[in-house]
């Protein structure tokens, strides 16, 4: 998702040239800024509005790295929906829709500006705050959980294959999985943690919360037990007492099911309607925890998706 040489925005009179733009909306926005949408808006000093915002991120002349803040909604949505489509559009928005410029971006951007100096944040004399900066994926948090659970929505057919293979192998026997070193494994993950240790893990969990037929139920340790049953029922809770907006967001996904994706203090959820949920938690750094659907979770999923913030 990047724009052209030509898309610019004009920033304390030098013009921005654009690289990508972002969504700061309740139904979409940067997980790595926070659990709902009031707290992504906290992180970059903004009111939460109702209607959101789109996130300009692009060099000045100089090669500065700035977010511009714009409250044109709409124009940031069609720009990024065109370059996804690998078309070019010109992402030009009003200078009456800047509402704010800050140094830094708050993602990482693979790609520079030509013709300017490589990436840098702006010297101090030209700002009041510190530069935005994207998280460090080298150490857990609650910033790499969100991600991680961003990625396993965006991954899901792969995620569930993995779960898949390690209840048809044989038990003890490693699988593809586990040879590929990526089952259960997400950004930040601690590099002593052995390659395929959270499938092993998982299938414990999974037969635990529901396995599907004809796998063999093992019963999870019991403190990663109690935790689990502990984030569904604080999930729960929000159908009763509904959290801040953003905290359970719905998507499309493919045979008219839905993507959900919940967050909570330590902990991170992500799941599909007609299908099983993975969890994410602080306290398990790089450990991702399948869920089966079993008797209860499916209501749970139905009454999630019911209360949560769908895109428009």
């Amino acid at each position: 998702m990047a724009g052209t040489d030509e898309d610019v925005v004009t920033v304390e009179d030098d013009a921005l040239y654009v690289l990508t733009a972002i969504l700061l909306t309740p139904a979409n926005f940067p997980s790595v800024l926070g659990d709902d949408y009031p707290a992504a808006c906290a992180a970059l000093e903004l009111a939460p509005l109702v209607d959101g915002y789109g996130l300009v991120l692009g060099q000045d002349s100089e090669g500065a790295r700035w977010t511009v803040v714009v409250d044109d909604v709409s124009l940031v949505a069609v720009a990024i929906s065109s370059w996804d489509c690998g078309m070019e559009y010109d992402l030009s928005p009003d200078e009456r829709s800047v509402v704010t410029a800050l140094p830094g971006w708050p993602l990482a951007v693979a790609v520079a500006a030509p013709g300017v100096p490589a990436p840098h944040d702006p010297p101090p004399e030209l700002t009041d705050r510190a530069p935005l900066v994207p998280p460090d994926t080298t150490s857990w948090g609650p910033a790499q959980r969100r991600l991680g659970a961003d990625e396993i929505a965006l991954q899901w057919a792969a995620w569930r294959a993995q779960i898949d293979e390690a209840f048809s192998a044989p038990p003890g026997a490693r699988t593809a999985a586990d040879d590929s070193g990526t089952a259960g494994e997400t950004p930040g993950a601690e590099e002593d943690t052995p390659p395929g240790a959270a499938v092993t893990e998982a299938e414990r969990v999974h037969g635990d919360a529901g396995a599907p037929a004809g796998s063999e139920a093992r019963t999870a340790p019991g403190s990663r037990s109690r935790e689990i049953r502990r984030v569904l029922a604080e999930a729960r809770a929000y159908v009763d007492t509904p959290p801040p907006l953003g905290r359970v967001r719905s998507s499309f996904a493919s045979d008219d099911a839905r993507t959900l994706r919940a967050d909570g203090p330590g902990w991170s959820l992500v799941a599909r309607t007609d299908d099983m949920a993975f969890l994410l938690l602080d306290d398990e750094p790089g450990e991702v925890l399948p869920v089966g659907r079993g008797p209860e979770l499916p209501d749970l999923l139905e009454a999630l998706d019911k209360m949560a913030v769908r895109p428009a």
